[in-house]
């Protein structure tokens, strides 16, 4: 695409891709590369405004530690190292760095000593701002031509600049939220230092991407699996746009979708955007499959097979079909550097509609593989796509059948669904839908006894979940208060045959994960 751009050097930060989305943010397209997939070469011809060096796990006092490409040096464009992106770039450069006794992990303040243009409209000389660090080594001396600006008491050097080249070497993370400006600070080197205007905007993604389609797909017909999650609809709606009614999309239905879910997604699909739709229930099938499974992993391989076979039948009904569209984003396609610093490519499975285009000899259509999940949303809202959709929780792959551990039957689906859509709806109601990142019910494989009325029961226990995250990576839960617990808890007991009791998911992520199973 024709947009300025600023290139991400990952030397193995987990943090690497918080990185792009905060250049993003500020209207600026960029790219991650690891730092070893990036020689001389490749780098001149990608012609960047600016270079970001990342952290890493690495020491730069190990023998054959990992260093930046020399042609970051020799461009004549702005350079931001951040953590050993700083302490790479200080050693090639003539400064030396040591192991620190005083380690520093966490919350730290750092001091402004003098002014530079990172600074500018965000720190003054004096303040002491709040940031989070992450570094055991230092930088104990600094290459000739910079000067110190602000330090922090375990790094001396906590941030160096070069005015004159435009260089600029940081200690702690301004990509992550605990650094509270950490955004201006990289909006700063986007915009003020490399010059961008940033001009990178769904609007302006939207029209390039549909005159891309059109180039790739021509006069062909394209099939899009679609689940009913945002991706794979924002995917389906922008190719409709480019190419009307030479896509077809394929809805499985597995008979493990939310209330309502199915009919939304049909409705949606076909009676509002009008796109050729094939509307497969197959939940009978799938139910049968699942008859008397109870090991999570052999479920999803069941779920996972069973659709390949479905969507495979679908698509040869409809014949002739040269593409197949997928909802890839761009973390899933980003190659990452290990701890050993070998490049490796994460692919998700649920994005990959198995070996079906080398079978049908198919090839992939992929439109959002540059974007990010808020990208995605953003663009959906951009086609105006209805908030409330675009906007809604992820749901996995397998559906249901993983938020009901043990055997799946009819009944237990009919019993969370109902308790899943209450408990929705309260958090709606509460204004606190959009705060979550993810909130389900949970149906378990335990029975307790209960008293309704002058009753004994003996039902099923409903466990609720939601967690705060920014990419489903780590998650924490969500503070609710609890007299909204027991509004919840109320409401699913009384209202819900087969449930006599409700608990509280209080557990982080790691150790654990945020679906059940």
């Amino acid at each position: 695409m024709e947009h300025e751009h600023i290139l991400i050097l990952d030397f193995g930060s987990q943090v690497t891709q918080l990185i792009a989305r905060r250049v993003r943010e500020s209207g600026v397209y960029c790219e991650i590369w690891p730092f070893n997939s990036a020689d001389d070469e490749k780098i001149k011809r990608y012609n960047p405004k600016g270079i970001i060096l990342s952290g890493g796990p690495s020491s730069v006092t190990e023998e054959n530690s990992p260093k930046a490409p020399q042609a970051v040096f020799n461009l004549n464009v702005p350079v931001l190292g951040i953590c050993y992106g700083q302490q790479t770039m200080a050693v090639q450069m003539g400064g030396n760095v040591e192991s620190s006794e005083h380690k520093e992990f966490g919350r730290a303040f750092v001091e402004i000593k003098k002014d530079c243009a990172l600074f500018h409209g965000v720190w003054e000389v004096g303040s002491k701002e709040q940031v989070w660090m992450s570094h055991g080594d230092k930088v104990t001396s600094i290459p000739a031509g910079f000067e110190v600006v602000a330090i922090s008491e375990g790094a001396p050097h906590a941030v160096i600049a070069n005015e004159e080249k435009r260089y600029y070497g940081i200690q702690f993370h301004p990509e992550v939220v605990h650094t509270p400006h950490g955004a201006k600070l990289i909006s700063n080197f986007t915009h003020q230092v490399c010059g961008c205007a940033g001009d990178w905007t769904m609007a302006a993604f939207r029209e390039e991407t549909i005159k891309n389609i059109r180039k790739q797909v021509g006069d062909k017909k394209v099939i899009c699996g679609l689940s009913g999650g945002v991706d794979s609809s924002v995917t389906a709606v922008l190719i409709h746009e480019a190419i009307g009614d030479q896509l077809t999309c394929i809805y499985v239905d597995t008979g493990m979708m939310r209330a309502g879910e199915s009919e939304q997604v049909v409705s949606l699909f076909k009676e509002h955007y009008h796109i050729p739709l094939i509307h497969e229930d197959a939940s009978e099938l799938f139910l049968g499959k699942l008859k008397g499974v109870s090991d999570p992993e052999q479920k999803r391989k069941i779920i996972g097979g069973l659709f390949i076979e479905v969507f495979e039948n679908c698509a040869n009904r409809i014949g002739g079909a040269d593409f197949l569209a997928q909802g890839t984003l761009y973390p899933d396609v980003i190659e990452s550097v290990s701890f050993t610093g070998g490049p490796s490519v994460t692919i998700k499975s649920h994005h990959n509609v198995g070996g079906l285009p080398e079978r049908m000899n198919m090839k992939l259509v992929e439109p959002m593989r540059e974007l990010f999940k808020d990208e995605v949303r953003a663009l959906g809202i951009e086609m105006g796509m209805p908030e409330d959709f675009i906007k809604r929780h992820p749901f996995p792959g397998p559906g249901l059948a993983i938020r009901i551990p043990g055997e799946i039957t009819n009944e237990k689906l009919e019993i969370l669904r109902k308790a899943d859509t209450i408990y929705l709806e309260e958090i709606k109601k509460a204004g606190l839908y959009d705060e979550i990142w993810q909130a389900f019910a949970v149906l378990l494989p335990v029975k307790t006894v209960g008293v309704m009325g002058d009753g004994r029961t003996y039902d099923h226990v409903c466990a609720l979940r939601a967690v705060t995250s920014t990419d489903g990576m780590t998650a924490d839960y969500y503070p609710y208060p609890h007299d909204f617990l027991g509004r919840v808890a109320t409401r699913i007991i009384n209202e819900v045959r087969g449930i006599n009791r409700v608990v509280y998911d209080i557990t982080s992520k790691p150790p654990g994960t945020i679906e059940w199973e």
